[in-house]
Parts: structure tokens; sequence; C-alpha cells
């Protein structure tokens, strides 16, 4: 059984160059979660570059300004993602956005580095009085 976590990243333009290692990573040494039982085993999946073709399949009538990284990943520790994520030695910390939509959750979450850390911008919704999760599927 699969556990999948849909992610986009976008960084500032110094930082692109960053994005194929975090995608290598992600592939070969990303640590899987516990919701696996198999912690033992590597690589989650990867990123690519929604632009990489230069063919936007973006609406509207421009191009889009900014680059996007995304990926589907499976059975990945997004604890340990978010970690990797915040060492990396970026030249604008404050630029990277990370969005993150886990296995049955409804909207996706938004990391950014803030004073050296990750820090999440979307709540999470507490539980209704009945313990259900509304947000969730």
């Amino acid at each position: 059984m699969s556990w999948v976590a849909n992610m986009m990243i976008s960084v500032a333009l110094p930082d692109q160059g960053l994005l194929p290692a975090l995608s290598d990573w992600l592939h070969r040494d990303a640590p899987w979660n516990a919701h696996s039982g198999r912690v033992d085993l590597k690589g989650v999946g990867n990123l690519t570059d929604q632009m990489s073709s230069g063919l936007s399949t973006w609406g509207g009538t421009k191009r889009p300004e900014c680059s996007v990284w995304a990926g589907v990943l499976n059975h990945a520790d997004l604890p340990a993602i978010l970690a990797r994520i915040e060492s990396m030695p970026w030249e604008a910390p404050g630029a990277v956005q990370v969005l993150l939509l886990d296995q049955e959750e409804t909207y996706f979450r938004l990391w950014m580095i803030r004073e050296g850390h990750m820090t999440q911008f979307s709540p999470v919704p507490p539980p209704e009085p009945d313990g259900s999760q509304p947000w969730a599927y």
C-alpha cells in the first residue's frame, strides 16, 4: 500500500541550482516514513522543474515568472525532508516556499524558512468535538 504526498517548492533565482540535488536526494536517499513499516528503505520519488520543457501549461497569456518544482512522493518522511531543505545552503532562505499535501489531507501546508528554521504558515485545524477531522478524507 502506498502513502502519497504531493510536494511543490519554489526558491529565489540564485538558489534554483540547488533543486536538482534536492530531487536527487529524494530519489536515492530520502528516508521512508513510519507508516510504511520499512524505515530501512531509502528513496521516495523526485521533483521536476515544471518549466524545464520551455512550454508552460499554466493558464493565462503570459509565462510564469517563477520556477516551481513539483513531485509526488511515496512513503516520504516529511519531517526529514523539511529538515533537509532547512539545512541546505540557500542564498535567500527567506524565499524558500514548500507546499506539502500529505495522504488524506485536503489542502497544502505552506512551509518557509524563518530565523533559520522551517516554519509552517498554514494552520492545522483542530479535530471536531466528535474526534473527526473534516479537512481529511
